[in-house]
């Protein structure tokens, strides 16, 4: 399980390289459109994936930047957002890396944003879920792009393994 998600952090990384270069290429306007997704536009989901992201690491680690809200759009710009999402993808890629079976068989206790109590649950699980969020909204953006300049770069798990060979061995 733990090779898994060591994929799936570096997967994620790989993912979201691609998608911030297609979004790079649209026109500003285009990349802020309103476009009917659940945050709206590009940049509002690219935003809310930093800022779940990281809600999500301060809850696994117990530190880290977080948020109140995850509607936040705590960048304005594409660069500046693609940077905080770079430093976010090594974080992740990182705190995989340094887990521990033991770990992963463990529990953690967090509050969650939208109804704050006090939640306990297995860690391999929720880290399930959080690269299964991922997925989603970069499935979205996916679209998004799609809709705005006509392709979007393919996101198959399959293809970040042909092309990295991670997984694979």
């Amino acid at each position: 399980m733990h090779q898994m998600f060591q994929m799936m952090a570096r997967y994620n990384r790989w993912a979201n390289a691609k998608l911030y270069d297609a979004a790079q290429a649209l026109p500003d306007a285009a990349y802020r459109e309103e476009r009917g997704a659940f945050f709206g536009s590009v940049h509002g989901t690219l935003n809310h994936l930093v800022v779940t992201d990281r809600i999500w690491m301060h809850r696994f680690t117990g530190d880290g930047p977080t948020h109140a809200r995850l509607e936040e759009r705590p960048y304005r710009d594409l660069p500046t957002l693609r940077a905080a999402r770079e430093v976010v993808d090594e974080r992740i890629v990182a705190w995989t890396e340094g887990l521990d079976p033991a770990t992963l068989t463990g529990t953690f206790t967090y509050r969650p944003v939208t109804n704050p109590r006090d939640i306990t649950q297995p860690l391999a699980p929720a880290m399930m879920h959080f690269f299964n969020h991922q997925a989603h909204h970069l499935g979205q953006v996916h679209c998004l792009l799609t809709q705005l300049a006509g392709e979007a770069p393919s996101l198959d798990l399959i293809y970040y393994q042909r092309e990295t060979g991670d997984g694979l061995a």
